[in-house]
């Protein structure tokens, strides 16, 4: 007789033996190549450099001597870190931008009025000064007030400064050339020597001064000295001063510009020569002035030495206008003296004026206007 439960277990065995011989069959056809794949081309690992080899055992250090440490003490470590992890990622040095110098000149015994970022004032006895800087964005204009010499109140220097390729000159001449010409005429004094020849002195004196210094800038300039009721004027480039007498304008300066006709004659019988650029005179193909403070490298035919001219005060004298070439381009000689009358009451009032006309006719070069009242300097 068959037992039925030998017969279900070896149904049962048969049918599991058939089912792995089937996957067996199956998977040698699905995947037939079972072999390794080919190993990689062998290619040595590049060697670190000096640096990067230093930092790695640097870093293996750290890790090895602060493991195992208390957790403050790993921290203590990871500070002292710090100093070092900054000298590799360092930031990049910080630009320094200079402020622009607003230091306009030498005012001897009384103080600028800031009046805004662009504009400055001085007011004193017996003068007014206004200044505007223009599109660039240091003021290179300047000026120079040494009222009071020695201690009498009619005795006084007045001067106007405009720089050129930077402050360096235009600072200098505001605080010494003033100076110097009244160092030169106290000489004069015990010397008998003329007053314009002492005046000159003292522009020279500036001049081989500042050059002295190495410096590549310049400057023009235009002076008065008021002594003993006589007006002493002298200028070098294009400053100009401006008499009033009974309304009627007198420039007491000649600009020096390179399309002026002697100037010409005596710098190419110096060796140099003059071209004309966009419609603007040049000496050497550079300076549009032929007399100036400083630029050393054109002084073989641009000079130091001024022009003067001697006038003694009288009732009709009324004032001086003195200004850089930033009025004297857009405001004529009479116009100038004009504002000044309509302001008589109020000559503070006047410069201001003078620096909005030249503006509003499209001016943006640095303007700087003083108005001197003779008649407090009359004896």
């Amino acid at each position: 007789m068959v037992d039925p439960v030998e017969v279900q277990c070896s149904l049962s065995c048969s049918f599991v033996h058939r089912f792995h011989v089937l996957r067996g069959c199956y998977s040698t056809a699905v995947c037939p190549s079972t072999s390794p794949l080919p190993p990689l081309p062998s290619k040595r690992p590049a060697k670190l450099s000096f640096e990067a080899n230093k930092r790695l055992k640097e870093c293996h250090l750290d890790f090895y001597s602060s493991a195992g440490q208390p957790i403050d003490q790993q921290e203590d470590v990871k500070k002292s870190q710090v100093p070092h992890l900054r000298k590799m990622r360092r930031r990049p040095t910080r630009l320094s931008i200079p402020e622009p110098c607003t230091a306009l000149g030498f005012v001897d015994g009384d103080e600028e009025k800031h009046v805004s970022e662009k504009e400055w004032e001085v007011e004193g006895c017996g003068y007014w000064l206004a200044c505007r800087r223009g599109h660039r964005p240091v003021m290179e204009d300047g000026h120079g007030i040494i009222p009071n010499i020695n201690g009498d109140p009619k005795q006084a220097f007045f001067g106007v400064f405009d720089g050129h390729g930077g402050r360096a000159a235009v600072d200098f001449v505001s605080e010494k050339l003033g100076k110097n010409i009244i160092s030169s005429l106290a000489g004069q004094d015990k010397q008998e020597i003329q007053p314009e020849v002492a005046i000159k002195a003292g522009y020279l004196t500036t001049d081989k001064e500042f050059i002295s210094q190495g410096v590549k800038s310049g400057a023009c300039a235009s002076t008065v000295v008021l002594k003993d009721g006589v007006l002493h004027v002298a200028n070098v480039g294009d400053c100009r001063v401006v008499l009033s007498r009974r309304g009627i304008a007198k420039a007491l300066t000649s600009d020096h510009h390179a399309g002026r006709e002697d100037e010409r004659v005596r710098i190419e019988s110096s060796g140099g020569y003059i071209t004309c650029r966009n419609g603007v005179w040049r000496v050497q193909d550079s300076l549009a002035v032929t007399r100036s403070i400083g630029d050393a490298s054109m002084k073989e035919w641009v000079t130091s030495e001024p022009e003067t001219k001697t006038i003694r005060l009288t009732p009709d004298c009324e004032f001086l206008v003195m200004a850089s070439d930033g009025l004297w381009e857009k405001v004529t000689d009479q116009e100038a003296v004009d504002v000044v009358r309509k302001h008589s009451e109020s000559m503070k009032h006047s410069c201001k004026e003078l620096v909005e006309l030249a503006c509003r006719r499209g001016n943006r070069d640095d303007i700087t206007v003083m108005v001197v009242d003779l008649q407090h300097f009359a004896r």
